[in-house]
C-alpha cells in the first residue's frame, strides 16, 4: 500500500472513486457572469482556502466534489456581496501621484513581539502597521524578514509544508488588507 501525503485530500467523484489531490493541483474554471467577476489568481486563492478549511479546520480526509464546489460557491458569493470583484479598467488618469516608498518593516520583529500569542496577535498588528504606513502617504509597502517570521510563528527549525502555508497566508493577508485599505490600486506591495 502506498501512503498518501499528509497534505492530500481525497475527492469522491459521483462514481464513488476517491482521487487524492493537493491544494495546488486543483484547477477551477468559472463560466458565465462569474468568470467576469474574479480573476484567476483570486479563484486559486479561494480554492486553496476552501481546501485548507476541509483538510485542516474540519480535519476531513475525504470530501465529495459536490460538497467542495458548494463550499467554494458559498465563499465566492460572500466575496461578491462584500464587493471583492474585479473592477472595470479605468480610463487613463491625468498624472500618477508622486511615489513615496515606505521604509521596510521587518516581519520577524513583529512575530517576536507577538510571542506566545502567535498568529492571534501577529495578524492584527500587521494590519495596524499597513494602515499606519498608508496613512503617512506611502504608496510602496515593503515588508522584509518573511522567512524568519514564518519560522517564528510556526515554531519550525526547518522549512516545511506548514511553513509554506503560513508564508502564503501572510502574503495573502497583506494583499487582501491592501485591497481593502487602498482600493485605488495605486499602492504597491513588496514582501521579501
Amino acid at each position: 500500500m502506498i501512503a498518501l501525503s499528509s497534505d492530500c485530500l481525497l475527492f469522491k467523484t459521483s462514481t464513488g472513486e476517491a482521487v487524492p489531490y493537493l491544494a495546488d493541483m486543483i484547477s477551477i474554471e468559472l463560466s458565465g457572469d462569474a468568470a467576469q467577476l474574479f480573476d484567476a489568481d483570486f479563484i486559486q486563492q479561494a480554492t486553496k482556502a476552501v481546501f485548507h478549511y476541509f483538510k485542516f479546520e474540519l480535519r476531513r480526509q475525504t470530501v465529495s466534489v459536490g460538497e467542495f464546489a458548494e463550499a467554494l460557491q458559498k465563499v465566492l458569493r460572500g466575496f461578491k456581496k462584500c464587493g471583492f470583484v474585479r473592477q472595470p479598467a479605468i480610463a487613463a488618469q491625468t498624472e500618477p501621484p508622486p511615489s513615496r516608498p515606505a521604509l521596510p518593516f521587518c516581519l520577524s520583529s513583529l512575530a517576536l513581539e507577538a510571542g506566545e500569542a502567535g498568529e492571534l496577535l501577529f495578524f492584527p498588528k500587521l494590519r495596524e502597521q499597513l494602515r499606519m504606513k498608508l496613512s503617512q502617504g506611502h504608496n510602496l509597502m515593503r515588508f522584509t524578514g518573511l522567512r524568519g517570521c514564518v519560522k517564528q510563528l510556526t515554531g519550525a527549525r526547518r522549512w516545511s509544508s506548514r511553513c509554506r502555508q503560513m508564508e502564503e497566508q501572510i502574503v495573502s493577508f497583506l494583499q487582501s488588507c491592501l485591497t481593502v485599505e487602498a482600493p485605488d490600486g495605486q499602492t504597491a506591495l513588496v514582501v521579501e
